[in-house]
């Protein structure tokens, strides 16, 4: 009996702590550590959504982005800002180096920032794909995300504004008119920019009251980063660039070489980068596939219509891959510009020709030199004599050499059965002429 108690005692102790095991397991922090890397684009934007949406499948009740970036596309910040903004999770910005341009934008749509004390914030001037200032509208479209940005987490907009334009003068923060503003942690815990300065993440975790977190990180997978990389701005131009010249080279290859293997590779690449980023879906790699099988039509039915139309589904394509027009534009042209200055150099410096319509057109032609003629030639008939069967007007009928042959006089007439004398013959023309004391 003492020994059947003693089970059930031990099943009832383990089932009790069993329980209160669970209980501390329910009451533990979710926390998740995303890093924002690198250049701000696309494939960014994706990598962040992915993250965002696992953390509110699990719950979480606090997301860190640790930002080290030196800015990027505008379009790409906006989508992240907004992802940030709509987020029912709680969202700090640790900056972890520099926050600069678009990554300023990104941590001031945070509920909180934190700062290492060697990181920077700011500087954040709209550019275009160039280079250079962008428009008025773009420039006035930045300067109230901005404002908005900052003023969401009850932060004053000057500051925000100062770093996206020049006019606003602020030189107790080194940013007196004509230059933008960017923080210092310690400028930007003054300017209430931050809610503090730490020494690394042991010490956030700390002030957050998450030190005993369950921390999980959040890192991008292979095909992100390389999504990330393949929807570059700087890249983008040189896989296009990369595509044409390999098109171009393979005109002049025999069959199908490893010139126009690396141009498909370049154009899988970008709108694979393009797809894994989701900054476009299949329907551009469709088209763009319709578009390549119309231009090979064209090539064995002629009339241009339909090479015209496979044209312009590929270039159509490209920019339904893309969110920036601008870019992709700019692009297409250095592209087609590096394509074009190559088939010059291959045809005018190294003479080569254009083989891959050899298979398509015909060349060959029919030479006398290489035995064929358009019609049997009569060399054989030269100097003999005969006889006109019918009047030549001068053409007609004679008998020579007891075969009757279509003749033509040298333009005079010559009647019926006169004696002649054939003078000349081109091909299947023989010309005769009169033998006078024929009669």
């Amino acid at each position: 009996m003492w020994r059947y108690l003693s089970v059930l005692l031990f099943g009832l102790l383990f089932t009790m702590s069993s329980f209160g095991g669970a209980t501390v397991s329910a009451n533990e922090k979710i926390v998740y550590h995303v890093p924002i890397e690198e250049t701000v684009e696309k494939g960014l934007s994706a990598f962040l959504e992915r993250a965002l949406t696992t953390a509110e499948a699990a719950d979480a009740d606090l997301v860190v982005f640790e930002v080290n970036t030196p800015g990027g596309a505008v379009g790409a910040a906006g989508e992240i800002a907004k992802l940030l903004a709509d987020s029912p999770i709680k969202t700090v910005a640790y900056v972890n180096n520099r926050a600069l341009s678009a990554g300023a934008y990104i941590s001031l749509s945070a509920d909180e920032i934190y700062m290492v004390p060697s990181a920077t914030m700011g500087s954040a001037a709209v550019i275009d794909s160039t280079g250079n200032a962008a428009s008025k509208k773009a420039q006035s479209y930045w300067l109230a995300a901005m404002k908005t940005a900052a003023e969401q987490n009850g932060r004053d907009p000057i500051y925000a504004q100062a770093m996206a334009d020049v006019d606003i003068d602020l030189p107790e923060y080194g940013a007196e008119k004509g230059k933008l503003l960017t923080f210092t942690a310690e400028q930007a815990k003054k300017a209430g920019y931050s809610e503090g300065t730490v020494s690394g993440k042991a010490e956030l975790y700390s002030i957050l009251g998450v030190e005993d977190a369950d921390i999980r990180t959040i890192e991008e997978s292979f095909p992100e980063k390389l999504a990330r990389f393949l929807t570059n701005p700087i890249v983008v131009p040189i896989l296009l660039t990369i595509a044409g010249i390999g098109i171009v080279m393979e005109l002049f290859s025999p069959g199908f070489g490893i010139p126009g293997v690396i141009g498909i590779t370049s154009l899988v690449l970008f709108f694979y980068g393009h797809l894994v980023a989701g900054i476009t879906g299949y329907e551009s790699l469709a088209m763009f596939i319709i578009g390549v099988i119309l231009v090979l039509i064209e090539f064995f039915i002629p009339g241009g219509i339909i090479g015209l139309l496979g044209f312009t589904a590929v270039v159509g394509s490209l920019f339904l891959a893309t969110g920036d027009p601008v870019h992709m534009t700019i692009s297409l042209l250095i592209a087609v510009t590096v394509s074009i200055l190559v088939f010059i150099l291959l045809v005018k410096v190294f003479g080569k020709q254009m083989k891959f319509f050899r298979k398509m057109i015909l060349t060959d032609a029919t030479k006398t030199e290489q035995g064929y003629v358009s019609n049997p030639n009569r060399l054989d008939l030269l100097g003999a004599e005969g006889k006109a069967l019918t009047d030549l007007r001068p053409s007609g009928t004679a008998l020579v050499k007891e075969e009757r042959v279509d003749v033509v006089t040298e333009g005079s007439f010559i009647s019926k059965d006169s004696t002649i004398i054939i003078v000349k013959v081109e091909g299947s023309r023989v010309v005769v002429r009169e033998i006078p004391d024929s009669n």
